[in-house]
């Protein structure tokens, strides 16, 4: 668990510094930074666009009586997309990115799905049903 919390908090910032080094040393600096905002502007423009297209879901299936497992999770890897699109750096606007493309947030969703089924076999989440 610490690599990973290591990985997240040290090792990409680290690359996303190297990354926008190199860029910008092929662009310039300002077009690097006019990029970097783009991205952010874009990436929450999609990211508020799928929100809302599945809150639109969830409200429709929850009206039909479908339980909303899936549009739970595309609403909280969304909302995960957005705050990814907020730092900046390519690597996780490109990581946000394909969040919110909804045939790659699939196979994440299913790998979510698998692995929070693994927590509670484990015994690390418990769910509580009321």
């Amino acid at each position: 668990m610490f690599l990973k919390i290591f990985a997240a908090f040290v090792i990409l910032p680290i690359v996303e510094i190297y990354v926008l080094i190199k860029i910008g040393s092929h662009i310039g600096a300002l077009w690097t930074i006019a990029l970097v905002i783009g991205t952010a502007f874009v990436g929450a423009f999609l990211a508020r666009m799928q929100g809302a297209y599945t809150m639109f879901r969830l409200r429709t299936n929850l009206q039909q009586g479908i339980p909303p497992t899936h549009d739970i999770l595309d609403a909280f890897l969304i909302f995960a997309a957005g705050l990814v699109f907020l730092t900046p750096g390519f690597i996780t606007d490109l990581m946000g990115l394909l969040v919110l493309i909804p045939q790659t947030r699939k196979i994440i969703r299913v790998w979510l799905v698998k692995k929070i089924d693994f927590w509670m076999r484990q015994g690390n989440v418990h769910v509580i049903r009321r």
